[in-house]
């Protein structure tokens, strides 16, 4: 229920820790309703809280997709939700995380981004928005080549964005009472309209997700 959000109030450091301990079915499904109570509970309360504003979200599932991967644990130690207008926010025994931005991108997307970089207007542009979203205290990140891509001078004065292959801006915050007050969900609405400006220049110059 919307205005419902009050904070994360149970143990859920507990339920993670323990996850952590025993990521098992025997555990998750001894625990569950702790899961449900202290942990996806209060996350479902932001996500209808903040839907209006930054529009419906997904709520990752517990279970890890193991098909492909070493590590065989089978649930994940966190939670997660992606947002239509906004971002992304993950919770987890250690602090709260928030970001949005392309943690993926085509090779057209990435030719375009380039594109874009390159030419003076739009890449002064996200030049400013980068290092607005820095002066805030955002790490500022993605996947990037060693060196400025071809055909680009390596003294290019953009040839730190033209390296990049995907783009995106995050911060953590370590536990602190506020996580337990409706205040974790004004940390959460302001980070991603901090980030509003750097979705609508991905939106415009390399269409929506």
């Amino acid at each position: 229920m919307a205005g419902s959000f009050a904070g994360w109030k149970g143990d859920f450091t507990g339920f993670f820790l323990g996850l952590k301990l025993n990521n098992s079915k025997a555990y998750f499904e001894s625990h569950r309703k702790q899961y449900e109570q202290d942990v996806k509970g209060p996350m479902v309360a932001l996500l209808a809280d903040l839907e209006p504003e930054f529009g419906a979200a997904r709520i990752s599932r517990p279970n890890r997709d193991i098909r492909f991967s070493a590590d065989k644990s089978p649930y994940k130690t966190n939670i997660y939700a992606t947002t239509e207008k906004g971002g992304y926010v993950a919770l987890d025994a250690e602090g709260l995380a928030v970001g949005g931005g392309r943690h993926t991108l085509e090779p057209s997307q990435v030719a375009d981004f380039r594109k874009a970089v390159d030419a003076k207007s739009s890449g002064d542009k996200l030049a400013a928005i980068v290092s607005a979203l820095r002066a805030k205290g955002y790490g500022v990140e993605g996947q990037e080549l060693k060196r400025v891509p071809p055909p680009h001078p390596q003294d290019h004065p953009r040839g730190e964005l033209l390296r990049h292959k995907t783009i995106y801006y995050w911060r953590r915050w370590t536990l602190e009472p506020w996580i337990a007050t409706a205040s974790a969900r004004e940390r959460v609405k302001q980070a991603w309209l901090d980030g509003a400006d750097l979705e609508a220049w991905l939106s415009r110059h390399l269409g929506d997700e």
